[in-house]
């Protein structure tokens, strides 16, 4: 009986050790993460500071340009009607009346704005340091997969921060800014409301633009199919011009130009379907 007692209290002592082991290599997998979203914040921070100092450059000529009818986007759009034969007066011909209510209003939107651009310019940082927490628990073979994704998501991401930018948010302001109601109603903008909407549209611009990695990573679990993507190809379509038609000026040229992209976007992540689903099925063969 005591022989049995003490292999069971050396058995209890053994799992109790793999116990603390494996709660150690846990706590420390928090550890790590945590010095990875304190360099991501860091970094963010960093950013947003440079930002505020530079806050006449980042209103004037970035977040202030869209709503002036001398924009890129407005010029190209006069040139484009004019080689298809179509007059047009480009966009937003009547510049938006910003206004402010409260005392420190311009002050907190200077604040919050600085950490949205600082969050946009540190992405591409801020996706390496969540890989680098991710990557030591992939193997080999899923690492060289994923070698290229950090400038992968990167790079569709401010394609997409661009996009909404230069497409998106001059038609929205042209669009939203010269509906009325009533002529009796005048539009003058908040402040807070501009930007809120500027900052949204170019951050959901990159985040659509995502579209591609997700559909990859959901095909590698076996969540999605090309088969599935392609038999709702022409429902994909149709909200997709619905999507441009609502965010556009009423006329067709302005519904291309948005909805073109994202079609671009769907097909391509069609073809990353069918080359993972590919990929997997040639290893089960092997197997």
């Amino acid at each position: 009986m005591s022989e049995e007692t003490t292999r069971e209290e050396q058995s209890t002592k053994k799992k109790n050790k793999k116990a603390e082991r494996t709660e150690m290599s846990f706590l420390d997998h928090l550890e790590a993460l945590r010095w990875h979203i304190i360099r991501s914040v860091i970094a963010i921070f960093v950013l947003a500071i440079l930002a505020f100092i530079y806050s006449d450059f980042v209103w004037n000529s970035i977040i202030l340009a869209p709503k002036s009818p001398d924009f890129w986007t407005s010029r190209m759009v006069i040139k484009l009607s004019s080689i298809f034969g179509m007059q047009s007066n480009g966009l937003n011909s009547h510049p938006l009346q910003l206004i402010n209510f409260n005392m420190s209003g311009q002050f907190m939107v200077d604040v919050w704005t600085a950490i949205i651009a600082g969050f946009i310019a540190a992405f591409p940082y801020v996706v390496y340091q969540f890989w680098s927490f991710i990557r030591p628990a992939l193997y080999e073979n899923e690492r060289k997969h994923a070698s290229g994704a950090v400038a992968v998501m990167s790079g569709l991401f401010l394609i997409g921060v661009l996009f909404g930018y230069y497409l998106i948010v001059p038609f929205s302001l042209d669009w939203l800014g010269s509906y009325s109601i009533s002529k009796e109603v005048v539009n003058q903008i908040n402040i807070l409301s501009y930007i809120s909407s500027v900052t949204s549209i170019v951050i959901a611009g990159g985040v659509s633009f995502e579209l591609p990695v997700i559909v990859y990573f959901l095909s590698r679990v076996g969540l999605l199919t090309p088969k599935f993507l392609r038999k709702y190809r022409k429902h994909s379509y149709v909200v997709l011009l619905i999507v441009a038609a609502i965010i556009t000026p009423p006329d067709v040229l302005s519904q291309m130009l948005v909805a073109i992209p994202l079609v671009i976007l769907y097909e391509i992540s069609i073809v990353i379907s069918s080359r993972v689903e590919k990929a997997r099925q040639l290893k089960m063969d092997e197997i």
